[in-house]
């Protein structure tokens, strides 16, 4: 059997959430699995957008992946398209989401809107126009 590669993005978030309702909230992910430490915190889940599967992990001094809170800076951004973009940034906004980039058309043929997620995380929701 083979598999077909996809990207799975692994997002780094500090260790002792126990909370990553938002992804469900703004962008409708379904949590798939998770593994969880002895005090309830999450160590790692696994979440799918409509089949698009993402990780979280949570950051340890063992791994070389920092957080954009504890980096100070992130150096990638996330896009998402969607059906309808500003329906799904008004969804992070109210999730909790800090926006970025309001949805504006651009001449390059794109509807485009950036946030910040609550682990500091860019988004950029999107649609080919």
């Amino acid at each position: 059997m083979s598999v077909k590669p996809f990207f799975a993005p692994q997002l780094a978030i500090p260790h002792g959430v126990t909370d990553i309702s938002f992804y469900s909230n703004a962008l409708g992910a379904v949590e798939l699995r998770r593994f969880s430490n002895d005090d309830g915190s999450i160590h790692v889940a696994e979440l799918s957008i409509e089949g698009t599967i993402f990780h979280v992990h949570e950051e340890t001094e063992r791994s070389s992946v920092l957080c954009p809170g504890t980096a100070k800076a992130t150096s990638v951004t996330i896009g998402l398209f969607v059906d309808d973009v500003h329906a799904v940034m008004e969804k992070a906004r109210r999730a909790g989401a800090k926006v970025a980039s309001e949805v504006q058309d651009y001449d390059y043929g794109y509807r485009q809107g950036d946030f910040v997620d609550p682990f500091g995380h860019r988004w950029m929701i999107e649609k080919a126009i």
